[in-house]
Formats: structure tokens, C-alpha cells, sequence
């Protein structure tokens, strides 16, 4: 017969399943109510409260909108800005709208995930690949089958 769960069962369980939702540690969510780690992974898993989970999830999206349009907002604000500027000539003021549009932009880009961020390291020029491969394939040397395969799957 299987265990009850101790999180479904734990007089703390409401404050236990809305620190699960909004993302809690599940090592200090377990230390903070007295319960194992593995067994509030379980509850996550399989008895979190589908209702709270969506509203979460709504909630978070509602908040991406409200950013997202505040974005917008100052981009449509640093437009009409740019544009008394340059009516009025006023060339230090249409720089710095057109800076912050620039901002704006970039921010909008990077809300939409497409800005790619941080470093790309291609580890397949590095010394220490290339050293790797030339040792597995000369030590694949005696199994011609098999080391063509390895340099076909490393050449992918």
C-alpha cells in the first residue's frame, strides 16, 4: 500500500504548496516545516493544487503584460519626445530620446527572448578538444569500425 504524503498531511501544507509554487528551494522549503526534500519534491510533482498552479501562472503573465506595456509606453513617449525635438531642432534633446528608444528597443528584444546573452564559447577550436579527439581516435586505431563511427559523431 502506498505512503500518505507527509506534505499533503502537514498542518502547514497551504504556506508548504504556495512557497512550492512561486518557484521556494525545495532543500529550504523542507528544513523550514520539518520535511524531507525528496518528499516535497513529491508533492510538488503529484499533489499540488492544479487551481493554485494556474493562478500562479496567470499571475505571472499578467505581470509580464503590465511590464510589456509599460514598455511600450515609454517607447511612445521618447517617440513624441524625438519628434518635438526635431521639429524644434534641438539636437542634444533628439539625441538622448533617440538613445532611450535605443533602450527601449533592446529591452523589448531581450522580453521577447531574442537577445542572446552571455558568453559563446566554441570548445571545438580549443587546445585541449582538439589534444582529446586525437587521443580517442588514435586510441580507436586498433577497431577501424568503431573509430570511423567516433570521428563521424565528432565531426557532427
Amino acid at each position: 500500500m502506498p505512503r500518505t504524503c507527509t506534505i499533503c498531511n502537514h498542518p502547514d501544507r497551504e504556506r508548504i504548496d504556495q512557497a512550492l509554487v512561486e518557484g521556494g528551494a525545495y532543500r529550504v522549503i523542507a528544513k523550514q516545516y520539518g520535511v524531507s526534500a525528496p518528499a516535497t519534491f513529491r508533492h510538488k510533482l503529484n499533489h499540488l493544487p492544479k487551481a493554485m498552479v494556474r493562478a500562479h501562472e496567470a499571475k505571472q503573465a499578467a505581470s509580464a503584460d503590465n511590464l510589456l506595456a509599460n514598455v511600450c509606453s515609454l517607447q511612445k513617449r521618447a517617440n513624441r519626445i524625438l519628434r518635438k525635438a526635431e521639429k524644434s531642432e534641438d539636437h542634444r534633446i533628439a539625441l538622448s530620446a533617440i538613445r532611450e528608444l535605443r533602450n527601449t528597443v533592446e529591452l523589448l528584444a531581450r522580453l521577447a527572448g531574442e537577445l542572446q546573452e552571455g558568453t559563446t564559447v566554441n570548445v571545438l577550436v580549443s587546445p585541449e578538444y582538439q589534444a582529446l579527439r586525437s587521443k580517442v581516435i588514435d586510441a580507436l586505431a586498433p577497431f577501424p569500425e568503431a573509430r570511423v563511427a567516433v570521428a563521424e559523431a565528432l565531426r557532427e
